[in-house]
């Protein structure tokens, strides 16, 4: 992925920079679009604010107030201009670059593990290596702890997702682990404090069927964390330069990463929406907030569902799995940039598991029935911080994972996935508006979230891509 040297890199992993900002220069990712944000009309921030004479002490208030912003956009732009310091070191194309890539391939010229560092990077003193087992149920229990306490917060601390044990062995033990990807860093007494991984994936980018169009094995680089007290020790550049390493070491050279703010340079920008299942849960907690001539009983009719889904639909079983595998893959030559699935990766990533994942498959009808369409979507929930605390700890947020529609259009997929989420208890669903969501989200009465999620390859030119020519959903 990264050349070797001291500034070798594989990108951040989804919602990694946020709590390394102090470290990479990178100001907070996935600000809006990873922590919940408002559904109903006014959105986030749109509750009507009274009017009137202010006192002395609001007007002190509202004075400190407008000094901490400025404050803080100084300190943004400050971090912004060191990012991208930073990024203009690796091989990615850069921001200030005219023109677009037109063409598709390897940026950095060819290497081999031998020509990669052979021992690992260096760590401040006091600290060491490790390599994390999530299947140890110990090490899980220290990854759990460490990603809820100093993980990803929207911008006002009053959501945090709450990464369970079960998702993460999830999303970090796929069939083909490199056991040796999932980094960590501790005290010498033990403790766990930092933390990022990568898992494999294949991955083709080009119009399918294109003379450029090239399968990739590359990593996903996520989950990068630092403890908070431990920020100005420079421990996340170190980890990213460290993963990159061990990459580099199975003779891959390429990733992708998503992050919520504008990095050197996105292949994409697609955006979170969110359709309320709940409404009256979701006002109670902040999350979302009733437009000005929109009542609460108004709310909860507007997004009320049928108790049932139009057709029916199964949880997917064994003897699904070759089905589904090649319906996704047929589906996914549609777009530019996907994963291609063996039968082993479907297995583990579309299995039913509650809490954790959640597929449903149609069969067509006959002696011989054949899955026609399925959708999934999967489990993280956010702690509740704030507003709303007193009265709900938890929102139960479903996210649109892959589908394929044969039988019917999307719209009518995703409303039968909606469905089937409210009956599991979900309170909101989020979908990104990439492959042919973005198409029918506004029908199905989504809100648009207030950031965008970008898409970022390593190592690897590619023309910049529409939402619509995006097939790859990250975790």
């Amino acid at each position: 992925m990264a050349e070797k040297g001291e500034d070798s890199c594989c990108g951040h992993g989804h919602s990694c920079c946020d709590n390394e900002n102090e470290e990479t220069g990178a100001p907070p990712p996935q600000s809006a679009s990873t922590a919940p944000a408002g559904t109903c009309e006014a959105g986030r921030g749109g509750a009507m604010v009274p009017t009137g004479r202010l006192t002395e002490k609001a007007l002190f208030a509202m004075r400190q107030e407008e000094a901490m912003r400025h404050n803080e956009k100084m300190r943004q732009g400050r971090e912004n201009k060191a990012a991208h310091e930073f990024w203009d070191t690796q091989p990615v194309p850069k921001l200030h670059e005219e023109g677009e890539h037109t063409g598709y391939g390897p940026i950095d010229a060819p290497k081999t593990p031998a020509d990669v560092k052979q021992e690992p990077y260096a760590l401040p003193q006091g600290f060491e290596w490790c390599t994390v087992d999530v299947n140890d149920d110990k090490q899980i229990d220290e990854v759990y702890h460490l990603l809820t306490d100093n993980y990803v917060e929207d911008d006002d601390n009053t959501f945090r997702f709450d990464y369970s044990r079960e998702f993460l062995r999830w999303a970090l033990v796929p069939p083909d682990l490199i056991s040796d990807w999932l980094v960590g860093v501790r005290t010498l007494k033990g403790k766990l404090v930092g933390f990022i991984t990568g898992v494999p994936a294949h991955v083709s980018v080009g119009p399918d069927g294109g003379s450029e169009t090239t399968q990739v094995s590359m990593a996903e680089i996520n989950f990068l964390c630092v403890h908070k007290k431990l920020r100005s020790k420079r421990l996340a550049p170190v980890l990213i330069k460290e993963v990159t390493r061990r990459v580099n070491m199975t003779d891959r050279w390429q990733a992708v990463y998503t992050a919520g703010v504008v990095l050197p340079r996105p292949v994409a920008s697609c955006r979170y929406w969110h359709r309320s299942l709940n409404p009256k849960k979701l006002v109670e907690c902040g999350f979302s907030y009733l437009g000005p001539r929109m009542s609460l009983a108004m709310a909860i009719k507007l997004y009320r569902l049928p108790e049932k889904t139009k057709h029916i639909f199964k949880p997917i079983e064994q003897k699904d799995i070759k089905q589904v595998t090649n319906l996704l893959n047929e589906h996914l030559k549609e777009y530019k940039l996907k994963q291609i699935f063996s039968e082993a990766d479907v297995k583990h990533w579309l299995s039913y598991q509650d809490k954790v994942v959640y597929t449903f498959v149609k069969h067509s009808e006959g002696k011989d029935p054949k899955v026609t369409d399925f959708f999934s979507f999967y489990s993280l929930p956010s702690t509740v911080l704030g507003q709303g605390s007193d009265k709900h700890k938890t929102i139960f947020a479903a996210y649109n994972y892959y589908s394929v529609a044969t039988t019917m259009d999307i719209k009518e997929l995703i409303q039968e996935a909606l469905i089937s989420a409210k009956n599991e208890g979900f309170d909101v669903y989020n979908c990104l508006d990439l492959m042919r969501n973005g198409e029918v989200l506004k029908d199905l009465k989504f809100g648009q979230g207030d950031g965008k999620l970008q898409y970022y390859l390593y190592n690897y030119a590619c023309p910049t891509c529409k939402p619509g020519d995006i097939g790859l959903i990250l975790l």
